[in-house]
């Protein structure tokens, strides 16, 4: 097995890298008997890169319990800067060298947060090398973060050694390598969603333009691709993916980015009842509704979100058509999780989590509570709650800290589609998902952080604006994060 991928089949939730292990590649390659080989780099070091949420908050927790009052602000902002600043020489190579001389081949998982479709073909650690070192910084998280997270990223993915042999080689390039010596009979290739994420993440609605489709990422402004442009650069890596010669090929439709709690939904007399599917703004996860001000805060329109729905039709509507043309297995992602989006539904799902699943969560003491009533259960793509009594998730689960990726078990529910889908089409399994493995593991949902209990005031410190005292921050974590999630 061998994949071809972005931050979804990287494994990517809470702001950074962390566990590869526990992404949903590794879940499927553990339902075969034997496991097939697939390798893929370790981000465990520090708290991952360039940064998981959930790392740091529970460094705060440990620290100063469940709420940071206004006198702490000051040593708690001190804790952040020092364990960020440690981070960021870690990711830098100044604690360590970073490359693995152990890894002499190309990893399985060739997946890179934040690239686009034309990277797989594009990008090199060469050049992800040569930017590092000769461009200046696009952003820097108060000094705290790596520089140019991705492409260290990159360069660590697709040339472990950072030797001469494969610092040319290309995600495309490293995945025919692998079928050439050794072959590979499922890949998986999940590319297009950084062509479009960029307009919930920045909150603008920028159309691409002919020459983002031959830029360097860093020289790309768009943060929607149109969709002559999707077609023409999907049907280019489908036809490069296609001439690897793997014996199947599975892809996935791109999920609406209206779905994921990235960005809040919020109507104009701040209600958030008779929406429709759609609120009348977006805007940043951590501003309530009652504090939106359409003329202060950063949102999208009711239009625009429409309009990034159509776009994302268009978008599967193409990729369903070129695998067809090739023969390819498509995941149907968008409709699964359009399916369980409780709040866009108006609090009611179309498609119901499946039995495996519902019986170990109610196996575990921390998640019982979550799926006791199968038509609308607790577990949801709600941005993450806790109960300040029991500290246990009493709403969303799915989503991770960051507001866009999956938590391990909103990773395990797309393993599950993917394996689902896969049967289908003829490809076996020897063994079910581990789904007590993959929820012990999912330490957000059955461990949360107690600063999560006053989810509030943990935000209101995070993204510290030039409004509160400590505008020393600048325009606060949150808002910086937001860059790097955005993979600009």
């Amino acid at each position: 097995m061998a994949v071809i991928g972005d931050s979804l089949s990287q494994g990517f939730q809470n702001g950074g890298v962390y566990r590869t292990d526990l992404n949903f590649p590794n879940f499927l390659r553990n339902c075969w008997e034997p496991s097939p080989d697939f390798t893929q780099p370790l981000f465990t070091a520090q708290a991952g890169i360039p940064l998981n949420l959930e790392i740091l908050v529970r460094g705060l927790s440990d620290k100063y319990g469940d709420t940071i009052e206004w006198n702490e602000y000051l040593p708690a902002l001190s804790h952040v800067y020092s364990t960020l600043r440690r981070i960021k020489r870690y990711w830098e190579g100044e604690l360590k060298p970073l490359n693995n001389i152990k890894q002499k081949e190309p990893y399985h998982n060739q997946s890179v947060w934040g690239f686009a479709m034309n990277d797989a073909w594009m990008v090199t650690e060469n050049l992800s090398s040569r930017f590092v070192k000769t461009r200046p910084d696009t952003y820097s998280i108060f000094d705290m973060l790596p520089d140019h997270a991705m492409y260290v990223t990159a360069g660590l993915v697709l040339n472990p050694t950072l030797g001469k042999k494969f610092s040319h080689a290309t995600q495309i390039n490293n995945i025919q390598h692998l079928q050439d010596n050794g072959g590979i009979e499922n890949l998986i290739v999940t590319m297009g969603h950084n062509n479009i994420i960029g307009a919930v993440s920045d909150l603008k609605f920028i159309l691409s333009e002919e020459k983002d489709l031959k830029s360097f990422p860093s020289e790309r402004q768009y943060t929607v691709y149109r969709p002559e442009h999707f077609e023409q650069e999907y049907r280019t890596l489908a036809e490069k993916v296609s001439k690897v010669g793997a014996q199947s090929i599975i892809t996935q439709t791109i999920p609406y980015v209206t779905i994921p709690p990235v960005s809040r939904g919020v109507n104009s007399d701040k209600s958030r009842r008779g929406h429709s599917g759609y609120f009348d703004y977006y805007t940043r996860f951590w501003i309530w509704d009652k504090d939106f001000d359409p003329d202060k805060h950063p949102h999208l329109t009711k239009e625009q979100a429409i309009k990034l729905d159509q776009h994302v039709d268009e978008y599967n509507q193409i990729i369903r058509q070129v695998a067809k043309e090739y023969g390819w297995i498509t995941v149907p992602l968008n409709k699964y999780l359009s399916g369980i989006a409780r709040r866009r539904l108006g609090g009611r799902m179309k498609i119901r989590y499946p039995d495996s699943f519902r019986d170990a969560m109610k196996d575990h003491p921390m998640t019982e509570h979550l799926v006791t009533d199968e038509d609308d259960p607790k577990f949801s793509t709600d941005y993450l709650r806790i109960d300040r009594d029991t500290g246990k998730v009493y709403k969303g689960g799915l989503f991770s800290l960051d507001g866009i990726h999956p938590t391990t078990i909103g990773y395990g529910l797309v393993a599950h589609l993917y394996k689902q889908t896969m049967e289908s089409n003829g490809i076996t399994f020897d063994k079910p998902l581990d789904w007590e493995y993959i929820i012990s593991n999912d330490t957000l949902v059955t461990d949360p952080p107690y600063l999560l209990v006053e989810l509030r005031k943990l935000l209101r410190f995070l993204s510290l604006g030039r409004q509160d005292k400590l505008s020393i921050v600048g325009n606060g974590l949150l808002n910086q994060l937001m860059d790097v999630f955005s993979f600009r």
